[in-house]
């Protein structure tokens, strides 16, 4: 049975026999933002992880983190990275931590393509702003010193990428195009 996914394109063929593009990256990378208008532009399907869990679970993450814990909430992660090994050709966007557990990313890589989207923890925390709140990790008192953790915890994973597309050095257009440029090229 192929799963079903709340997606950018519901009903879209999915196609097993061509590779995801995954973006990882800390929080307020542009993960979504870049997806979908990636997604939109290539005419592939977009999937949030996150959104998908929230959706399944009917909670936010934030509601997971809180009543069920991470552990529960890195479970699904893995179940829905297990679905998504049945399909291909999305552009898919993890939520920052994904990308720190080597077995969940070898499900899917490869032949999916990762495609790191660096930003500095300062400027993920002004790009995240008031919605900082929605993340629970970053509810602490101190957000960009979590941001910095998080960052010096997950930075050597981000960089097994297959790219690096620089978010600090790029308007967000030329960050989407180079992305499309990637994804068009087979990655």
């Amino acid at each position: 049975m192929t799963p079903t996914f709340r997606t950018s394109r519901p009903g879209s063929a999915a196609d097993p026999s061509k590779p995801h593009l995954i973006l990882v990256g800390l929080p307020g990378s542009g993960k979504t933002t870049v997806g979908q208008a990636v997604a939109e532009r290539t005419g592939r399907t977009f999937l949030d992880l996150d959104q998908e869990i929230e959706r399944r679970e009917s909670m936010s993450v934030s509601q997971i983190f809180g009543q069920k814990g991470e552990g529960y909430f890195r479970k699904r992660e893995r179940e829905l990275t297990e679905e998504l090994t049945l399909v291909g050709n999305m552009i898919v966007a993890p939520g920052g931590g994904w990308a720190a557990d080597p077995e969940v990313v070898a499900m899917l890589r490869p032949p999916g393509q990762l495609v790191y989207l660096r930003v500095t923890p300062e400027t993920a925390l002004k790009r995240l702003g008031p919605m900082r709140m929605m993340r629970p990790l970053l509810t602490r008192p101190d957000p960009l010193a979590e941001l910095k953790r998080l960052f010096e915890a997950r930075k050597a994973a981000y960089e097994t990428a297959d790219h690096v597309v620089s978010t600090e050095l790029y308007d967000l257009q030329r960050v989407i195009d180079k992305v499309i440029a990637l994804a068009s090229s087979g990655g």
